[in-house]
């Protein structure tokens, strides 16, 4: 997912989203452990999802502050 569709998402549908986000991560690990996973790309994927939601979250949170 994109920066720019992320930073139209209000925080309640970002922190949905980094909830499943890590639902996902823990589910692709656990295949990569057992040996069904075939897509290893894909766990590099969502740790960067996962890292662009708490990018936008700490960027809205620095705003509020320096209000």
């Amino acid at each position: 997912m994109k920066a720019s569709e992320l930073r139209d998402l209000t925080d309640g549908e970002l922190q949905a989203k980094l909830d499943e986000a890590y639902e996902e991560l823990m589910n692709l690990r656990f295949n990569l452990s057992i040996g069904q996973q075939k897509n290893t790309n894909r766990l590099k994927d969502v740790k960067r999802d996962i890292a662009r939601i708490k990018t936008i979250l700490r960027e809205r949170q620095l705003a509020v502050e320096m209000e």
